[in-house]
């Protein structure tokens, strides 16, 4: 049979996009699946798997040869071809799991790096783009299950299992998320909490200064008639007197501090 021929143009334009959302279109001659999926390896990709389904057999377009091959039967061969990419996936998003848990143990640690917010931004990206690509996939197998339910031969509970995998991975991608909103959540608390201690600590540096900076500014006037500028020891006079008021600086900070 040739199938390029049964085809309708839009179709084959269709099958030949290798960025096309997943679908599946029911027609008189022919039926045409199209499963879009996240591929995890060293970085995400998403491929898209076209097959048409006839009355009798099953075929798979190769966008790399631009040719369909026949699979041989009607059901079983697209759901094998399936359910090995997507066992895969259900694996390889341990991955991401991972990686979150492992950015979680270290703000629990608190040993944050300073690319916290890059690999958070990454992760969060990969997973919305995996989440948004299985919402279709896994619709689109629950709208074939549901036309093909009373098909003789239809290995159903083949599919019910693909779909299965594809809702338990959606979830799991749906957790993740969770937890990346939580784990930013607590980062911002961790560094609002450094920033307040930084400032809480500056604000008693300014505490203890300024007074001193009062007197420096007060001594360091070019006017006649300052205290001790007379005598021999009035350096000496001054300094003591910072110290003075430094420890009772000191001890208002302290006071302050004990009764809040």
């Amino acid at each position: 049979m040739n199938i390029v021929k049964l085809l309708d143009d839009l179709h084959l334009d269709d099958l030949k996009n290798p960025m096309h959302p997943s679908i599946f279109d029911e027609n008189d001659n022919y039926d045409m699946l199209i499963v879009r999926l996240p591929i995890i390896d060293k970085k995400l990709e998403l491929i898209s798997i076209g097959f048409i389904i006839t009355s009798d057999n099953s075929y798979i377009y190769t966008r790399e040869k631009d040719i369909f091959e026949e699979l041989g039967n009607r059901f079983e061969a697209p759901y094998k071809m399936l359910d090995t990419i997507i066992d895969n996936l259900l694996k390889s998003f341990e991955t991401y799991r991972d990686l979150i848990v492992d950015m979680e143990e270290a703000l629990y640690l608190n040993k944050t790096q300073k690319s916290f917010i890059n690999k958070w931004l990454e992760l969060k990206r990969n997973i919305v783009r995996v989440e948004r690509v299985l919402m279709h996939a896994s619709s689109t197998m629950d709208k074939m299950i549901e036309y093909y339910t009373d098909t003789k031969k239809f290995p159903i509970n083949h599919y019910m299992d693909l779909h299965e995998h594809l809702e338990r991975t959606l979830n799991s991608a749906k957790l993740q998320l969770s937890k990346l909103d939580y784990l930013y959540n607590f980062h911002h608390a961790q560094t609002n909490e450094r920033m307040n201690h930084l400032i809480y600590i500056l604000t008693i540096i300014s505490a203890i200064f300024l007074p001193l900076n009062l007197v420096v500014g007060f001594f360091g006037m070019n006017t006649s008639g300052l205290p001790f500028s007379d005598g021999a020891s009035g350096t000496n006079s001054v300094a003591i007197f910072m110290i003075y008021l430094s420890v009772i600086m000191f001890g208002v900070i302290y006071f302050v501090k004990k009764k809040i």
